[in-house]
């Protein structure tokens, strides 16, 4: 309940200064995660496409172990049809007619051509385990350059985040503790402007009289309710949070600095030495 009697009672300028912190806070990291560049997503990248290579690596050579037992396999087939093909051979010397022997020819051929079938998938699977070894070996290259990348890429990273990583966590912290203060519907709106915009940023200031966020120009009227900072008011072009250059400093200063200024001027006039008038000579 305190949390949100002390949001509520907040001034809308110290609304603004609190949303100002924040956008230079969240810039900030914005800026550290700019650093780091396209290194996080390169990272992850190659550790997908190196799992990538060793899951079809480990599927081929799932694949040449099953191929090498498929030509065992049709090996013995081999085997045992030449075992048939030598004891049909020698029944045919003991035939009683010429129908066991056409019998006995016929079984002879059909082995003779299970023999050929059997060669003919034995070679098919040789070809196919050469190839699937030729790609393993091409993976396994790939792999070798792409881990040594790999490490380049997460040194450079590191080091990035070794230098950063105390500055992200203290501005983190400052961003969290400036939420606080910061009533939930005006971050909420901030948070959504600022992951609408492309360069993040949902507070700006006024700069040559136009928008910093879009540069699209302000009316003077509302260029001074901004310097007011009665209220919150926001770019009716591109929905950011607007704020004058000085938020930072008071407006009783601002105010104060007018003045001097005014009395300055006034003084300046003063000391300024009178035109002398001109007389008109008459004929």
């Amino acid at each position: 309940m305190a949390k949100t009697k002390n949001k509520k009672n907040i001034s809308v300028e110290e609304k603004l200064r609190a949303l100002y912190r924040l956008q230079t806070a969240d810039s900030k990291i914005d800026a550290i995660k700019t650093l780091r560049g396209e290194l996080p997503l390169e990272v992850q990248d190659l550790e997908d496409e190196i799992a990538g290579l060793e899951t079809r690596i480990s599927k081929f050579k799932e694949e040449i172990t099953e191929l090498e037992k498929n030509i065992s396999d049709r090996e013995n087939k081999i085997t045992e049809s030449n075992n048939l093909i030598k004891r049909y051979t020698e029944q045919q010397n003991n035939v009683r007619n010429n129908r066991e022997f056409d019998a006995l020819s016929k079984e002879i051929e059909f082995q003779e051509l299970e023999i050929e079938l059997q060669n003919k998938k034995i070679n098919e699977a040789k070809k196919s385990i050469e190839n699937k070894h030729e790609i393993i070996k091409e993976s396994e290259e790939k792999i070798v350059t792409k881990k040594e990348d790999l490490e380049h890429k997460k040194n450079e990273l590191n080091n990035i985040i070794d230098e950063t990583k105390k500055e992200e966590e203290e501005l983190l912290k400052e961003s969290q503790k400036i939420e606080l203060i910061v009533d939930e519907r005006l971050l909420t709106a901030y948070k959504k402007i600022r992951a609408n915009a492309r360069n993040g940023l949902a507070v700006v200031p006024i700069q040559r009289d136009a928008c910093g966020g879009c540069f699209n120009k302000i009316p003077p009227q509302r260029q001074l309710d901004i310097k007011l900072r009665k209220k919150i008011i926001v770019c009716e072009y591109c929905g950011r949070v607007l704020i004058d250059n000085e938020i930072n400093t008071p407006l009783e200063e601002i105010q104060k600095r007018i003045e001097a200024e005014k009395e300055q001027r006034l003084k300046e006039l003063a000391e300024k030495p009178k035109r002398k008038k001109r007389v008109r000579k008459t004929k």
